[in-house]
């Protein structure tokens, strides 16, 4: 299994190649050559999460390691879960149920991609015996699970980037609490993404690397960390009911990697309905699937704040593989000036939406709404992302056919004050989100600047 770009002028990379490089040479993303089939009845004797895994990722990683290699690295890889199962399935009622993704030590799904991801980059980095840089954006749960995923690690120092704005207290201090000499905590002046553009700067400078050094891509736009998500749509799926019966699966997104990650596991042979796309009112990617209108517009700080993006960077990995039917020159041409001009799709193209996606924008108001609603009816408390997949779904109940699974991608207790807002009282609150309030925050803050933040990195990079 080799990899390509969706730009179509860096291709025949390695599983290894595309870990350490992120991001292609020509900006695009990185896809596999082909999509690897799943033997479906071979997977349903599996039972846990971990021997899912075991059945997906060698699919992925065997041009640079055994597939023994691999499932030996496998069953270590994903570590301090409160819950045995690693992702429990919730049945709400006899159409929908919630699969829990926040059980990993930062309570969200990130956890998922990032531990897969950082055990890998561990991996190649004591074999070449070099060193690395992480360099991440989030817009809230990404720089806490990588950060937490990657501080084992000496040979990785950890740079991650958050906006100054919208994010709530508990994300925040998951990341300014952590007191590692390998990780660097940047507060940048503006959104989450002119924090992301930065980092695609960063790699396509490079300027403050050594000779020697690795810079690692955390966020999604690294294939490794699809590939971690593809694995539990494949274990609920398992888990519901064996693969016989197709499924709808409602996703709360910004970045559109956990779409991707649902795309990417029907194409790989997991039987699926609909794909539920609920935004909230950052909402370019409804306006797409509704109107064929991808154009970047402002961001708008909402409850919420890990959907808070206005261009979702996985979508190109969609617009390559499903629209332009892998056509990369295509694809190309659709990128080569956006997001300055908006990408529009021939009408008879975009109406191929309608086989595979639905999608939903949901407000502050019908969020909190959405809230009560899960707890009165069924004494249920989630998160404002998870409620926004919850409302989605509600919402399109008479467009879908069979079970849905809502994805439940953040602890309720990462966003204390939305939750009040809601007039719900937190139950259980996780040891690890309420120890980072007894300790001290440390953080550095800089203008929207790649120049003031890579003279950092080089200062920091000893």
């Amino acid at each position: 299994m080799l990899f390509h770009s969706t730009r179509g002028k860096d291709s025949g990379k390695t599983f290894e190649e595309v870990l350490m490089q992120g991001l292609a040479s020509d900006g695009g993303l990185f896809m596999p050559d082909t999509w690897p089939q799943v033997d479906i009845q071979k997977l349903k004797q599996a039972d846990t999460f971990i021997d899912v895994a075991k059945h997906i990722v060698p699919l992925f990683t065997k041009s640079s390691f055994s597939d023994e290699e691999v499932i030996e690295m496998i069953e270590n890889t994903w570590h301090d879960f409160s819950d045995s199962s690693f992702a429990p399935i919730k049945e709400l009622d006899d159409t929908k149920s919630v699969l829990e993704l926040f059980h990993g030590p930062t309570g969200a799904f990130k956890d998922f991609g990032l531990q897969l991801a950082a055990a890998f980059f561990n991996k190649t980095l004591t074999k070449h015996n070099k060193t690395a840089i992480v360099l991440g954006a989030t817009s809230g749960d990404t720089g806490s699970a990588a950060i937490d995923a990657c501080r084992r690690f000496e040979s990785i120092k950890s740079f991650i980037l958050l906006p100054g704005g919208n994010m709530s207290e508990v994300q925040r201090r998951q990341m300014t609490t952590v007191n590692s000499p390998n990780v660097f905590t940047l507060i940048v002046d503006g959104t989450f993404d002119d924090c992301q553009e930065i980092v695609k700067e960063a790699f396509n400078e490079r300027s403050f690397l050594k000779d020697d050094q690795y810079l690692l891509a955390v966020n999604s736009i690294n294939w490794v960390r699809i590939i971690g998500q593809i694995c539990y749509y494949f274990y609920a799926s398992l888990k519901i009911n064996k693969f016989e019966e197709s499924l709808n699966f409602s996703v709360p997104t910004g970045n559109f990697g956990n779409v991707f990650a649902c795309y990417s596991a029907h194409k790989m042979g997991m039987p699926l309905n609909k794909i539920l796309v609920a935004v909230n009112n950052n909402n370019i990617l409804h306006r797409f699937f509704s109107n064929n209108d991808y154009s970047r517009t402002e961001v708008y700080e909402t409850d919420s704040p890990s959907m808070d993006i206005s261009v979702a960077s996985n979508f190109e990995r969609l617009i390559y593989d499903f629209y332009a039917e892998r056509d990369a020159s295509l694809c190309n041409d659709f990128y080569s000036s956006f997001p300055v001009s908006p990408i529009k799709l021939e009408d008879r193209t975009w109406k191929k939406s309608k086989d595979l996606f639905l999608s939903y924008c949901v407000d502050d108001i019908s969020t909190v709404n959405a809230m009560k609603k899960n707890y009165n009816s069924f004494h249920y408390l989630m998160d404002p992302h998870t409620a926004v997949a919850s409302e989605a779904v509600d919402e399109l109940s008479s467009k879908l056919e069979g079970k849905t699974i809502i994805l439940s991608t953040a602890h309720p207790a990462k966003f204390p004050l939305v939750v009040k807002k809601a007039g719900l009282s937190l139950e259980d609150i996780p040891e690890n989100l309420s120890i980072i309030f007894k300790r001290d925050e440390r953080s550095y803050r800089f203008k929207a600047s790649k120049e003031l933040i890579f003279n950092f990195i080089t200062e920091n990079n000893s």
